[in-house]
């Protein structure tokens, strides 16, 4: 099945899966995240797959959610959000993330679900939920915490400011930071080495340092997504974006 969304490559054992809406900074539409789903799974099944790396074609990593979508009628999606969440969350192999450019929202909270994360210095991340009225998702209620810990993580997830590459290492959000024009041989180099190893090997020892999260992230995955439709659609996520269709600051007073 052709992915429109994504560009995927492999390099031996490794497989590239670029986001390719350069336009949209990568926005995470609907047909993206079926396609990220598509990919993940056959990833997971695919024997001569041993590593996947996740970055963004252009100069952005993901804008997040495409806000152009909301408000507008629902679409069929053959896995919609749920469906990418469980199988980024599910997949069994080393997931590397190359963060090329600006990451917000999804762009942001999917580091948390990868095995290492590589930053450009030009790299900067944002988690902009509580400006748009709404709550955080992909599990960075149980992720970040651990992570980053308890109060770098609120402050992260609750004030919807940016987070520079130097300061995600810092706290524990990604591993590395290298000149932008070295980020895909770096990431690369990382991928390459894990993919020289054996397979069994990599997939257990991700199964083991994972259980005894992976309950968390789940459990805060249906929390998260039960509390971001009740938040969807109310007042303070109509007035944002209302602002962000009028090119204006939102006024939240009294929300």
């Amino acid at each position: 099945m052709p992915l429109d969304t994504l560009l995927i490559t492999d390099a031996g054992a490794v497989r590239t899966v670029t986001m390719n809406r350069p336009d949209a900074l990568n926005a995470l539409s609907m047909a993206m995240m079926d396609d990220l789903a598509d990919a993940f799974l056959d990833a997971a099944v695919d024997d001569s797959v041993k590593v996947v790396v996740l970055t963004g074609a252009g100069r952005a990593f993901s804008a997040g959610a495409d806000l152009s979508e909301m408000g507008g009628p629902p679409k069929q999606q053959r896995h919609g959000l749920n469906g990418m969440i469980e199988a980024i969350i599910d997949f069994p192999k080393p997931l590397l993330v190359a963060v090329n450019g600006l990451g917000v929202g999804y762009g942001a909270t999917v580091c948390g679900l990868a095995d290492y994360v590589v930053m450009a210095d030009t790299a900067r991340l944002r988690a902009p939920f509580s400006a748009l009225g709404i709550t955080a998702e992909l599990a960075s209620t149980a992720t970040f915490p651990r992570l980053m810990g308890h109060q770098r993580a609120s402050w992260f997830l609750l004030a919807a400011e940016w987070m520079q590459a130097t300061e995600c290492v810092e706290a524990g959000l990604a591993a590395e930071v290298v000149p932008a024009e070295g980020l895909a041989a770096r990431v690369a180099e990382r991928a390459t080495m894990l993919a020289a190893l054996p397979l069994a090997s990599l997939v257990t020892t991700k199964r083991l340092l994972r259980a005894p999260h992976l309950d968390a992230m789940k459990a805060s995955v249906r929390a998260e997504n039960r509390a971001l439709a009740e938040l969807t659609g109310a007042e303070a996520n109509r007035e944002a974006l209302a602002a962000f269709i009028e090119k204006r600051p939102p006024d939240f007073t009294g929300l």
